[in-house]
């Protein structure tokens, strides 16, 4: 006898259920590129679980669907895990195009910082907006995240960078969560500059952060990780180790923005302190990839951020990839350097500007997205017992996703087991 179960996906030309490693953790090396590809594959679901994954002649054999249960034929479609984006600030007011002129006439993004613009400007205008503006107009960068297939996404706060303001975004992350089907992981970045308030005299924000902030911030009980802006002009190394100390004692797992725009340390630092990830690393040195490798830490590459920068030189992706270092990839989504929402075309700039292979960006765009953010026992993988979130796109292999440059094949969206996008129409995507 059939076993009913709520949902099923069945005749997918290719079912890439990206499986973990053996012994779990994030992929490395030549394991990013295993995709664990089923031809006419497909899935049982039941309520927001996976309970069984392989060819569609075995799971229409054991499954069927139950009296108010659903099957979705993926005919000619690929069905893959929804992306996890492991870094974003969805949560700001306001954007900065005048910022993108700027830089475009050839003056540096730290030279704009400089001049008050960057985080601290858009520090002022959060500081200035009401709750509900600031909701709404982040519930619509999720709607377009979702639409391009995500399920799960980081979001930081760190526009506030006051003690109480910090506080509110960590509010307002959560009730973010409460409202969207997106799977929402905050992140506390009160260090993500220094404030107007405290530019002459760096260090007692850094004992504000450490001893009142940070503390606070992790008794509310939202934040999962505390992230750092470790980088020449904003925290130093030094000053990021205390922070993500400090986060560490309070229960909250080390992230940190490294070696952006000059070879800090900050790789090396997120390699001594065990973090799930560091990001960014646009200039990480060859001491820095050894650490992590070793250490295992995730790197998150942000190649949407230096090509929005104008910046000629990427992350090495592949010097870390052949080092054993887990790589992801993110939107790193915000209103000054990286105004995106697109996780398929930042897959693209994975292949296209750091000559990594389609299926090493799949996987850093799912599992070891999820490993970034300590989620890759649950989420990331068309595994069973893995959640239920997935997407179906209208094309003949993956490699189209980095294929179709600046555009999505999404079908379908099932987040949770619930279809929320059926036939590239999204439904109210709002709780």
């Amino acid at each position: 006898m059939k076993r009913q179960v709520s949902l099923l996906i069945t005749g997918a030309r290719q079912l890439v259920t990206v499986p973990p490693p053996p012994g779990g953790g994030p992929k490395c090396g030549e394991e990013m590129g295993r995709l664990g590809v089923i031809e006419e594959g497909a899935l049982a679901i039941e309520g927001a679980e996976i309970v069984a994954a392989g060819p569609s002649r075995e799971i229409r054999a054991a499954f069927a669907p139950g009296p108010e249960g659903l099957e979705i034929d993926a005919r000619d479609c690929v069905v893959l895990p929804a992306f996890v984006d492991p870094h974003t600030h969805v949560l700001f007011a306001g954007t900065r195009e005048w910022e993108f002129q700027l830089r475009l006439e050839g003056i540096s993004y730290m030279e704009i910082a400089a001049r008050g613009g960057g985080i601290r400007s858009s520090v002022r205008m959060f500081r200035e907006a009401e709750d509900a503006s600031i909701l709404a107009e982040s519930l619509e960068r999720l709607d377009r995240m979702v639409a391009y297939g995500a399920g799960t996404v980081e979001i930081k706060t760190g526009y506030a960078l006051d003690p109480e303001g910090e506080l509110r975004a960590l509010r307002l992350i959560a009730e973010l969560d409460r409202r969207h089907p997106v799977t929402v992981v905050p992140t506390y970045l009160g260090a993500h500059e220094i404030p107007d308030e405290y530019r002459g005299d760096v260090e007692a924000y850094v004992r504000l952060l450490t001893e009142r902030m940070i503390p606070e911030a992790a008794a509310l009980g939202v934040a999962r990780c505390c992230d750092v802006f470790c980088e020449q002009g904003v925290f130093s190394v030094e000053q990021s180790r205390r922070i993500l100390k400090a986060g560490q004692r309070a229960g909250l797992a080390a992230k940190l923005h490294a070696d952006e725009i000059e070879p800090l340390g900050g790789a090396e630092l997120a390699a001594e302190l065990g973090a799930v990830s560091a990001d960014h690393l646009g200039r990480v040195s060859p001491k820095g990839i050894a650490a992590m490798a070793a250490a295992r830490v995730v790197a998150v590459l942000l190649p949407g951020t230096l090509f929005s920068l104008g910046r000629r030189e990427y992350a090495p992706a592949r010097a870390m990839i052949a080092a054993g270092v887990p790589v992801a990839l993110a939107t790193d989504c915000n209103p000054g350097s990286s105004m995106t929402d697109a996780m398929p075309w930042i897959i693209a700039l994975g292949c296209l500007a750091m000559q990594m292979t389609p299926g090493e960006a799949i996987t850093a765009a799912t599992y070891n997205a999820a490993a970034a953010l300590a989620l890759e026992a649950r989420c990331g993988s068309l595994t069973p017992g893995y959640r239920a979130d997935l997407q179906i796109i209208a094309a003949p292999s993956y490699a189209r996703l980095p294929y179709h440059v600046g555009s999505s094949d999404l079908r379908d969206l099932v987040l949770g087991g619930v279809p929320w996008i059926r036939d590239a129409r999204p439904g109210a995507l709002r709780l």
